[in-house]
């Protein structure tokens, strides 16, 4: 049943994506204005001819880097402040309020407050990115932790597990929905605060060519640039972290049959 139902989910995303094709082109006739609204077999072009001239992997691969960078950082230490305030009510009592100030202090303020302090390098903008998501790992994470099934933990202890094989077996494969709801959302969140890092003090990557094409009004690069890097993280959801989730919840298809 899982099997086929994934088989069912690909060609629907791809008619889905076919869809606001389609609708994109009918706006960009209704508007009929190439320099406020390209169609995208032009945007399209654009993206050939960047890709040709080495522009567009050059700045991919910087902002994908900071992406990288900046993801394992929040997601490392998210997920061990996440566990330990999850496991320790006194943690969560004394540093919960902090979680709730990290989480509302402007992606902005963090990045400029940053730039200041350290200086417009590559630290700063990494260390910006990595401040603005940790906070919401390590809530959702705590989550994650305060719906483990207590049965199970019982178990494990009436087994005699070591605290690493409680991890591996027990633990992890529970918090997994919720690694994974922030892994996704992560990626979405921190490509996005990437783009704002570069259009601000960095000199390449896809924010930084926003920023450019921003200035000379060139609507055809900034979606060339923007889509283009929406196109890698569709591809890393789908042929990645799809594929990683469906193998670790194995088991509770298994359990369910």
């Amino acid at each position: 049943m899982a099997q086929s139902d994934t088989q069912i989910q690909a060609p629907v995303a791809v008619i889905s994506l076919l869809g606001l094709i389609a609708l994109w082109i009918v706006a960009a006739w209704i508007a009929d204005n190439p320099v406020a609204l390209p169609t995208p077999g032009a945007v399209w072009q654009i993206m050939l001819a960047e890709t040709a001239s080495g522009e567009l992997p050059h700045h991919m691969m910087a902002t994908l880097w900071r992406v990288a960078a900046a993801f394992t950082l929040a997601m490392g230490f998210g997920l061990v402040i996440g566990i330990a305030m999850g496991f320790s009510n006194a943690l969560d009592r004394w540093f919960g309020t902090w979680l709730v100030v990290f989480l509302n202090v402007p992606a902005l303020v963090v990045i400029v407050l940053c730039y200041l302090w350290i200086g417009l390098n590559e630290t700063a903008a990494i260390t910006a990115v990595a401040l603005n998501k940790t906070a919401m790992v390590a809530v959702t994470i705590r989550e994650g932790v305060h719906a483990l099934d207590p049965k199970l933990a019982e178990m494990a202890r009436a087994f005699r597990m070591s605290s690493a094989a409680r991890l591996r077996h027990i633990i992890l494969p529970q918090l997994w929905p919720f690694i994974a709801a922030s892994t996704r959302n992560g990626l979405a969140i921190i490509w996005k605060i990437v783009l704002v890092v570069e259009f601000l003090g960095r000199s390449n990557g896809i924010g930084f060519q926003i920023h450019l094409y921003f200035q000379l009004f060139e609507t055809g690069y900034v979606l060339a640039y923007s889509l283009s890097f929406v196109a890698l993280m569709l591809v890393l959801e789908y042929a990645v972290i799809k594929v990683f989730e469906r193998r670790v919840t194995r088991w509770r298809r298994i359990a369910a049959s």
